[in-house]
């Protein structure tokens, strides 16, 4: 089976290389693990030891930032290594503080999982949340080479747990231990035999429970919002603004709106700034002087999302009509109301939050409307429902230190 898993793996790589010209994200996909062994070698001598850290994209570097700043604080005397699968998550990433090395992760063949390997020599591997590559993982085992998976939630219907999937539910054994979100996973690890398994929560609680310690001050953002109510929609994408659009061009509130949508493209950001009718301004074009008088704010930048959310007094998350939800726990720390579209069934903390009616899921443009008058017309109900989030958060932050307490003892 691993000569035909290898097979396509190869075939893979080379219809990506054919495509490469013809997408942005594909030849960054395909130059940036060009360059990965020499990167490698470069900053990774033999007498180095070494951490690593593998993440799918930016959501799961978030998922895995608790543990990953945790080691770089404890372990000094470590190199920690960070790869990346997608170069969305390594383009955003790839000069972060917080490791010591970020590279793409080789593609999964049986010979570049040796030579990264060798090259890195880790005394630990630490997966996060998803990433299963059958040939990395079986050359950790043969090396003797802990590893984890952190973060990690199952769903019945993923490959693990059908009967054709044997395959890839030998390459899941191959961890030595498994830190998973819920006890519906542990349950399905248990139904194929995987029993070294702890039930630790999301570390992505415990990332966020962080951000209210920090500075989230933007003086700008004071300016803009002055003494009026905020609402903050973050992530989002076509689906989710042609509703939040006709909403802000007919609402009579006497709203501050923020907008900061998933892609920053020029041509993205002027059509959405050319369809809203109220006066508007760009955060690349603003003058602080003068952004009082402006009621609706485009974001057209990454980075400061998470603090403009602790300016909202309502949060809308997008993603949830077609592409996958962002995410919800960045606004809800701030104990304010979510709202999201009906798409958020495998989001466990939207699952759990939209069952306590802290997160509040709309269907199309009317139920958005009727929710919007329901929170701005009951001030205690904005309240409750803020207060359902944050204790949520409080409530069940603390995977890290559970996690930590077992990699502490692999690294002793």
């Amino acid at each position: 089976m691993y000569a035909i898993y290898n097979l396509i793996v190869k075939i893979s790589w080379l219809f990506l290389k054919i495509l490469s010209p013809f997408s942005p994200k594909l030849k960054l996909f395909v130059s940036g693990r060009k360059e990965s062994f020499t990167v490698l070698s470069q900053h990774i001598s033999k007498t180095d030891k070494v951490v690593w850290i593998h993440v799918a994209s930016l959501g799961e570097f978030e998922q895995g930032l608790p543990i990953i700043e945790r080691l770089k604080i404890e372990y000094t005397s470590h190199k920690i290594l960070v790869t990346f699968f997608s170069p969305s998550g390594f383009e955003v990433k790839k000069n972060t503080s917080a490791a010591d090395l970020v590279v793409y992760l080789p593609m999964d063949t049986q010979k570049n999982a040796s030579r990264f390997l060798d090259s890195v020599h880790p005394e630990a591997a630490i997966f996060v949340k998803y990433e299963i590559w059958p040939n990395y993982l079986r050359e950790l085992q043969k090396r003797k080479i802990p590893a984890i998976l952190i973060s990690a939630k199952f769903r019945k219907d993923q490959i693990y747990f059908k009967g054709y999937g044997n395959f890839m539910r030998k390459a899941l054994r191959r961890f030595d231990h498994y830190f998973i979100q819920d006890v519906p996973s542990q349950v399905l690890l248990t139904s194929i035999k995987i029993e070294n398994t702890s039930v630790s929560g999301d570390t992505r609680l415990d990332r966020v429970s962080e951000i209210l310690d920090r500075d989230n001050q933007l003086d700008f953002l004071r300016e803009f919002k002055k003494d009026r109510l905020c609402f903050v929609a973050g992530s989002t994408w076509p689906e989710d603004e042609s509703i939040l659009i006709d909403y802000i061009n007919n609402a009579p509130r006497n709203l501050k709106y923020i907008l900061a949508p998933h892609t920053i493209k020029k041509d993205k950001i002027l059509g959405i700034a050319g369809a809203i009718t109220k006066k508007k301004v760009l955060y690349s074009n603003m003058d602080a002087s003068t952004i009082g008088d402006c009621e609706v704010l485009i974001v057209d930048t990454i980075g400061l999302l998470t603090k403009i959310y602790s300016y909202a007094d309502i949060a809308y998350v997008g993603g949830g009509f077609a592409t996958g939800l962002h995410n919800t726990l960045e606004p809800a720390v701030f104990g304010i109301p979510v709202i999201i579209g009906p798409d958020y069934e495998g989001f466990k903390e939207a699952e759990d939050l939209v069952a306590q009616k802290g997160i509040l899921p709309i269907t199309d443009q009317w139920s958005f409307g009727e929710l919007m008058k329901k929170i701005l017309d009951n001030p205690e109900f904005r309240k409750k429902t803020g207060a359902i989030n944050a204790g949520y958060i409080a409530k069940n932050k603390g995977a890290s230190t559970q996690i930590m307490a077992y990699i502490r003892k692999l690294l002793s």
